[in-house]
């Protein structure tokens, strides 16, 4: 009986084939690469709803776009699925040596810290690179997890404040002096300590940062309800007046 996986590859190769989909035909590398950002953050979004149903939906969608770039390199000559497969075989078995070799690791952090070593060791050049693709917050955090790993981290939650706090002042110097080089570049500090912070305290900054986006556009939204059961429009409103409604939206949550 022909396995699920072959029987992708072969509907992928009729695809590109010439009597396939015109459209699946004329894809490439780099046409491909919003998709697969996509998918991804589909399946964040199937994760976070807990339901397996879509869970499996999307983890089938995001293989496809792995299937659909093996199956253009396998045109080209470069590699095909298999070398993909063999490829993360090999890489798992080589960093999990505490489970297929002979070293120890007696607890998570004793893992992740083999990981990152055997990652540097056999990767270092090539994870010099910048992946633009990846969310801005998620490579914030991994390069000070990766930094954590070899020992570099704050003692105490109180630095974290301080440094904060620093940070803030350095703004406002950056401002008075008008240089907007330099503003950006204190923002900048100020937005990666507080990814910093939020490590620490073990809160995912992109998971803060979406429960406060949602928060503002819930809190809007009432806004605009309360303002349109009185006859108004915020377009036409002062700020005064629109604080006045946004205070109201807060004082409606509790």
């Amino acid at each position: 009986m022909k396995k699920p996986i072959d029987e992708l590859l072969e509907i992928m190769a009729t695809l590109r084939g010439p009597k396939g989909c015109p459209w699946d035909r004329e894809q490439t590398h780099e046409t491909l690469r919003p998709y697969v950002v996509e998918e991804a953050y589909e399946l964040v979004e199937a994760v976070d709803s807990g339901e397996n149903g879509e869970i499996r939906e999307e983890l089938g969608d995001l293989l496809l776009q792995i299937v659909f770039h093996s199956q253009i390199a396998a045109e080209e000559g470069t590699f095909n699925f298999d070398d993909v497969v063999r490829g993360i075989n090999d890489k798992l078995l080589r960093r999990h040596p505490h489970v297929f070799g002979d070293e120890k690791a007696a607890d998570e952090a004793a893992a992740l810290k083999n990981w990152e070593r055997i990652k540097e060791e056999t990767e270092g050049k090539k994870r010099t690179k910048r992946h633009p693709g990846t969310p801005i917050l998620h490579r914030a955090l991994r390069m000070q997890e990766k930094a954590v790993s070899l020992g570099f981290d704050w003692e105490e939650t109180s630095q974290l404040f301080e440094k904060l706090v620093e940070e803030m002042e350095e703004i406002r110097e950056a401002v008075a002096g008008g240089d907007r080089r330099k503003i950006m570049e204190e923002i900048g500090d100020l937005l990666f300590m507080t990814v910093n912070l939020s490590r620490f305290l073990d809160v995912h900054p992109a998971d803060a940062l979406e429960a406060s986006m949602n928060k503002f556009a819930g809190r809007f939204r009432a806004m605009e309800e309360l303002a349109s059961g009185d006859a108004k429009s915020l377009e036409e409103m002062e700020l005064d007046e629109m604080e006045r409604y946004w205070q109201k939206a807060k004082k409606g949550e509790r």
